[in-house]
């Protein structure tokens, strides 16, 4: 009944229980003190591939006990993770006034923008008249439009289309 046999089963478990695990063990040893002294002022003229090799160097050795890693070698892993370098760096000094400055000179420049095509463009249309307005109410109710709950409907007291001010005497 079983696709499987109970012994086959049996044999595929005492095999996996005497399978080697690797146990991970390192040697790793200290790294000198000059590869790691004054790292803060020397990580970002670096080499790309010099930052690589002290980083990776510092992850070996942080996978060992952390109580056999040296002050320096805390400290610098440390700084390197979470220090103020790369996208941590400290703004230059000035960047808040020139962000400043470039935002108010693109707010000018858009509304001198927006002043420049408004000066170009038509009037209002003829629709946007209140005598319009009034006279699409009239046409409305002629039609009998919206019985329920609209402008047709009992007791209707609002103002339908009329949203305009009277149109300007010429």
């Amino acid at each position: 009944m079983l696709r499987t046999p109970i012994t086959r089963a049996v044999g595929a478990a005492a095999r996996s229980s005497v399978i080697a695990r690797p146990v991970q063990s390192r040697a790793a040893h200290a790294i000198s003190n000059p590869t790691l002294a004054n790292i803060e002022r020397r990580w970002e003229q670096m080499p790309p591939q010099e930052q690589a090799d002290v980083w990776m160097a510092l992850r070996d050795r942080m996978k060992t006990n952390w109580a056999e890693l040296t002050l320096q070698e805390k400290k610098a892993a440390y700084w390197i993770a979470f220090g103020a370098h790369g996208p941590r760096a400290v703004a230059p000094p000035g960047e808040g006034w020139k962000v400043l400055g470039y935002t108010l000179a693109g707010i000018v420049v858009s509304f001198g923008l927006f002043a420049g095509v408004r000066s170009f463009a038509r009037g209002p249309p003829a629709t946007m008249t209140k005598e319009y307005q009034e006279a699409s109410n009239e046409y409305l109710l002629a039609q009998n439009s919206d019985p329920i709950s609209g402008l047709s409907s009992e007791g209707y007291k609002g103002p339908g289309m009329v949203q305009s001010p009277p149109a300007a005497k010429q």
